[in-house]
Parts: C-alpha cells; structure tokens; sequence
C-alpha cells in the first residue's frame, strides 16, 4: 500500500518528477491519512497536508499559527506512511526565524514526507483566506529559505522545499512586490518550487509564471477561477486545491448531523443510499485503512491456537 520509510526517497523523486512536468498537476489537500488514501485511490498524485485543516479537524483552532511543529510532524509522519504518494506539508512560518525553520525541516526530512512549504508571513499567521496578513522583510524571508536548503541538503536532499508567497493581499504590499520576492526566494535562497498565493487574474498568473525561475503552484485568490487547462496555458505547474477533501466531508457531516436530529437513523438511511446510487458508490474504508492484512498476517505468523473464528463470529 505505501512506500516503507527506508524507501522515502521514492515519493520525494516522484514529487520531484511532478514539478519537471511541462504539464500541470492537480493537488488536493486536507488533514488524515484517511483523505489522503482516498486521493490516491480516486488517481491523484499528491496530496497537501494544509494546517488550515490540520488546525480546525485535529484540534478545534483557528488557523493562527496555534498548531506547533511536534504537531505537525507527528502527524504528517502518519499520512505519509500510508501512501506512496508525495505529502507535501504545511508548515507555516517555520515556526520562528531562520534557526527554527533549519530544525523545523530537519524534523520533517526525518518524518518521511516528500517536502514542506515555508510561508512569508509574519508571526503570529493568519489563514491566506483572510484580511491583516502582514509579510516580513524579503531578506528574513530569503534567509528562511535558504536555511531550509541548508538543512534538507544535510540530509537528504531530494526532499523539496517550496517558498511559499504571501505578499498578494498583505498590508502594503502590491502584485509587483510579490513577483520579486517570488524570484529572490529561487536564486537567493534556492528554494525548489514557488506557491503563488491568492493571484487574482490570470494575467498575474501568466507574468508570474514568465519572470519566476522556477514551477509555480497557485491558489487562486477568487471564485470561481479559471479551470486547470487554462491554468496550465499561463504557466503554472500545480493547482492546489488546499482544504476540499476536509471541508467537503465537514459539509457532508453538518448536513447528516441535523437531517438525524430532524429526522432519526432514517437520515443515515437516505444518505448511504444517495451516495451509493452516485458513479463512485461508497468509499471502501476497511480496505482503504489495510484491514484485510491484519487477517493475512494472523493466518501466516500466528499459531494455530490464538487464531480468531471468522466463521461462526460475527459483527454488525
């Protein structure tokens, strides 16, 4: 099912492989492992671990920069062991200066997980989704990135690090300044990939995407944006779609939670016959989670006496 963690490297040059494409990829994200292995499965090639979700769906906070690194690294340990496909982990600011963010990577290098995005923001962050960003000065954040390099390549360094630009809606910071901070985070500080935040016309995109050395990931900054073909046309290399697989499932749960309260079990009912009848059907969880080779490994490592009765048992 996964890749095991003497073999990290593979969703590291897979991820790699990814950004060299001249065609663009598709990133979905959310929070567990669960997600994760359903990304996989549904054909997806990545998947980002987005602190959003990780803040909101784990631990009930907002996504202010509450979450701490042990958090995250034990966590994303988890949802990379699972797949083999490349985890690419949210990890804010890097959680203090230059020095913090050299120890922050080493920890996730360690942690398995294909590469991380360190952000410009100042601390305490805030959500790109909302007003009273501020960044912090381009040679602190150079600095940040380069410290990264410094400290995957101590360890391994197929690991990727994405620079991650906030400057486009921050306090008094324009469009221009956030392309020249995007090129400075490349040949300044070395970073792999650049993640353009909230661009807002695709003629942004498309000069973006020209003038920075190096692929380009976006979020776009309104709804509805252009489709991924369009997108790829102007440039970019991956569409980040950060937080769908989490807020779908929470849209699902809040509507099923008050349908029970209003109606009783028939609304579980109604429900897993609607998602049934869809093209997908239902999601198999058992064989998404491995548990069928909990039974293959009883049968091949277990004496005979403390093997389980799966014949005359049974559950509901």
């Amino acid at each position: 099912m996964t890749d095991s963690p003497s073999n990290a490297t593979t969703p590291r040059r897979r991820f790699r492989d990814l950004l060299a494409r001249s065609t663009l990829s598709i990133m979905p994200g959310g929070f567990s492992p669960l997600y994760a292995r359903m990304a996989e499965a549904a054909g997806f090639e990545s998947f980002f671990v987005a602190g959003s979700q990780t803040s909101a769906f784990l631990y009930g906070v907002p996504d202010m920069g509450l979450v701490g690194l042990r958090d995250m690294v034990d966590h994303t340990r988890h949802v990379q062991s699972r797949v083999g496909i490349p985890i690419l982990v949210d990890a804010d600011t890097g959680y203090g200066n230059a020095t913090n963010v050299f120890f922050a990577v080493q920890e996730f290098v360690r942690a398995g997980v294909a590469g991380l995005q360190i952000e410009d923001q100042e601390a305490p962050k805030k959500s790109a989704t909302m007003a009273g960003r501020r960044v912090i000065p381009a040679d602190e954040a150079i600095g940040k990135i380069k410290a990264a390099v410094k400290a995957r390549n101590e360890l391994d360094p197929e690991f990727v690090v994405c620079a991650r630009c906030d400057s486009i809606g921050a306090e008094g910071e324009k469009f221009e300044d956030a392309v020249e901070r995007a090129i400075a985070y490349v040949q300044d500080g070395g970073a792999d990939f650049v993640w353009m935040n909230s661009v807002q016309t695709p003629e942004q995109l498309k000069l973006a995407c020209e003038r920075i050395p190096a692929p380009v990931m976006v979020i776009w900054g309104s709804r509805p944006g252009p489709e991924p073909a369009e997108l790829e046309q102007l440039g970019a290399r991956i569409a980040l779609y950060p937080t769908f697989a989490a807020t779908v499932g929470a849209q699902a749960a809040w509507f099923v939670l008050n349908d029970f309260k209003a109606r009783g079990p028939v609304a579980l009912e109604d429900w897993t016959a609607r998602m049934r009848a869809t093209a997908y059907g239902l999601p198999d969880q058992s064989a998404l989670v491995g548990a069928p080779r909990i039974r293959e490994f009883e049968e091949e490592f277990l004496p005979q006496r403390l093997q389980r009765d799966y014949v005359t048992t049974f559950g509901h």
